[in-house]
């Protein structure tokens, strides 16, 4: 069991059978009474976060989350494979467990698999990936200046909105945390 003085970011404890992340952690002690722990929580399951305060004799059950760099294979149809990298072990893993990392997988992608219980629950992809635009209007030379976006479509079948110079076959590098268009960029080696 985890004391409550033990508590720290990235910590994962485990509530009603179910794993958290914390996300912040908040130590207070008033001035008088007992003190007590104020922690903003995510559910590593569902996703969604909650606050919760513990007083200060409290507990919490350290959760069994193993983390693995495992590498992206092929989607079957019925899910997504992925192989770790030290055991070469294989896994299938389903498209809502995924939740938007299926965006911006391509063949032989490194990601971050962690695993409650034997099961996969959640797959983290880099920061930043390189995609090959696969389907835009063409692009127009000179319209650099303006802020103007345009419909666009990557390899792995995700849309977003990219600056009117970027023409289809190009590479750009698009920021995983929120979708969006980055910069162009070269081909990546080995792609």
């Amino acid at each position: 069991m985890i004391k409550t003085d033990q508590f720290r970011k990235r910590l994962k404890i485990e509530i009603n059978n179910e794993p958290y992340v914390m996300l912040d952690v908040d130590f207070v002690r008033p001035g008088k009474g007992q003190g007590f722990v104020r922690t903003k929580l995510k559910n590593l399951m569902t996703g969604s976060t909650t606050e919760r305060t513990f007083k200060s004799n409290e507990t919490a059950k350290p959760a069994t989350v193993n983390d693995y760099d495992m590498q992206f294979l092929y989607n079957d149809g019925d899910g997504y494979t992925f192989m770790n990298m030290e055991t070469y072990d294989q896994v299938s893993i389903m498209e809502d467990v995924l939740a938007d990392a299926v965006n911006y997988l391509y063949e032989n992608m490194e990601v971050n698999v962690s695993f409650y219980n034997d099961m996969p629950i959640s797959v983290e992809v880099p920061n930043f990936v390189e995609m090959e635009i696969t389907d835009c209007e063409p692009g127009i030379k000179g319209n650099s200046a303006t802020n103007t976006l345009k419909p666009a479509v990557v390899s792995s079948g995700y849309r977003l909105n990219v600056p009117l110079f970027i023409d289809q076959n190009e590479w750009i590098r698009i920021d995983t945390r929120d979708g969006s268009y980055v910069e162009r960029c070269k081909r990546p080696e080995g792609r």
